[in-house]
């Protein structure tokens, strides 16, 4: 079948269709009649040579054919759609919606509190924001933009390399007054400490550390809610490990004057009709700012200690005014 026989009205369909998983509930949306829809359907699977839903009694589900159709789908409507806005109004706000999937860290603690000033600059962009543990497909339009913890491997999925997380140790003053400070992750056994059922990713960075720990820790507390995780150890529940910046987010945790656990790896992850939507680049582009701002130092390949940052930033500071007194040159 060529471009030019295509059914863009069937096409439109196939994606409510594939977005609702229901016929019926698209043609509740469509205002068209379940035939109408079944028969649309059929219409381009015959077109197509192809099986793109799976039907059962619960719903239907993207074949494998399906999800790379609905992704070229999802690029036509796009397109469509910009061709539309580019036309008829140059001067037009970037306006829309993008789905934006994270881990329950950066997401709730490094990105929501950031986002009222882009809400500012954007008032008619609408962010959403998806928060598990599970990386969403965002080849098949699952979510629009992923912050994930591994690489993918997709040839139609762009990744930008965002930062690193470095995971030290926490503790209430509290709990450290009652029970002392370890000097070591092998003194951990003396005492209760609480994990993130999570930490799986690049178990390779972990393996070392973490395998040793397993055996000789009997862990308090394990949850997958870092907020959990955060209240528990504020209030004297133990020694959390937890990512280095936390340390803002929760001033009254105390960091652990010890090496860091693990250096993690993360990604920002998009697709090409993604970076093509105005507001697809307006988010991406914030996004990136914000793990790139001087205050996201935290995120740089090499480690700083929390109780070493004030240092580095009375040094950047000299240097700025070095800078500035010499005319704005580099040292």
């Amino acid at each position: 079948m060529t471009s030019e026989r295509m059914d863009w009205d069937n096409l439109r369909v196939f994606r409510i269709v594939a977005e609702l998983g229901s016929m019926s509930a698209a043609s509740v949306r469509l205002g068209e009649s379940p035939p109408t829809i079944g028969r649309k359907i059929d219409d381009l699977e015959k077109k197509l040579n192809t099986q793109l839903f799976v039907r059962s009694t619960r719903g239907v589900e993207l074949t494998d054919a399906g999800k790379v159709a609905l992704s070229h789908a999802h690029s036509m409507a796009e397109a469509a759609k910009m061709i539309d806005q580019q036309a008829s109004n140059k001067d037009q706000p970037v306006e829309g919606s993008i789905t934006l999937a994270t881990g329950d860290g950066l997401g709730p603690y490094w990105v929501a509190p950031r986002l009222p000033q882009f809400q500012a600059a954007n008032p008619r962009i609408q962010l959403k924001m998806i928060v598990s543990e599970e990386a969403p497909d965002v080849g098949t339009g699952e979510a629009d933009i992923s912050i994930r913890f591994s690489e993918p491997k997709q040839h139609d999925v762009i990744s930008r390399k965002l930062g690193t997380l470095h995971y030290i140790s926490f503790a209430s003053a509290d709990y450290l007054a009652e029970n002392g400070e370890p000097r070591s992750i092998f003194e951990y056994f003396k005492h209760r400490c609480i994990l993130h059922q999570g930490y799986v990713n690049q178990i390779e960075r972990w393996a070392p550390k973490m395998s040793e720990l397993k055996k000789m820790v009997n862990f308090a507390f394990v949850s997958n809610s870092g907020s959990a995780m955060i209240e528990v150890c504020k209030n004297g529940g133990g020694i959390a490990l937890l990512p280095s910046y936390i340390g803002t987010v929760a001033p009254s945790l105390v960091p652990l004057e010890l090496p860091e656990v693990a250096p993690i790896q993360f990604w920002l992850t998009y697709t090409e009709r993604v970076w093509r939507m105005p507001r697809g680049r307006v988010v991406l582009n914030w996004l990136q700012e914000i793990f790139e701002a001087e205050d996201a130092f935290w995120f740089e390949a090499q480690f700083i200690h929390p109780n070493r940052a004030a240092d580095r930033h009375a040094a950047l500071k000299s240097i700025a005014e070095a800078q500035a007194l010499s005319g704005g040159e580099g040292l």
